[in-house]
């Protein structure tokens, strides 16, 4: 989907995100962003994280969310940082409702904790190298 980088209040950069959801891995989109350079930048967010940036403010720290959906704009705003810098990426809100919706319709919220395998995960932590 395309999106804008945000760079200032009159200037912004177009970029494409691609958004990907695994049900083995139910908590998490992963979130694979398209610029100038030739690997994509990636990040992995909450699937609820995004659906409650959809309803009002979400996050803290390394991740915000918001929506501005309501008062003329049909957006989603998401603030990226690291110890590179922040981003701000502006997004369709109806792209992203969109593919939440399509995440719900394989595993509805709520439902995420019987598609993990729990003994896998703990072997894996108790395993000794």
């Amino acid at each position: 989907m395309a999106v804008q980088l945000i760079v200032s209040r009159a200037s912004s950069l177009p970029l494409w995100v691609r958004l990907r959801y695994e049900p083995a891995d139910p908590y998490v989109v992963r979130a694979a962003f398209f610029g100038d350079s030739d690997e994509p930048v990636e990040w992995i967010l909450g699937r609820d994280l995004l659906a409650d940036g959809l309803e009002g403010s979400a996050g803290h720290a390394d991740v915000r969310i918001w929506s501005a959906a309501g008062r003329g704009d049909e957006s989603l705003y998401i603030a990226l940082g690291s110890s590179a810098g922040t981003a701000l990426l502006e997004v369709p809100v109806q792209d992203i409702a969109s593919f939440l919706q399509d995440t719900q319709t394989l595993v509805p919220r709520g439902t995420e904790s019987g598609r993990i395998d729990w003994d896998a995960g703990l072997a894996h932590l108790l395993r000794q190298d």
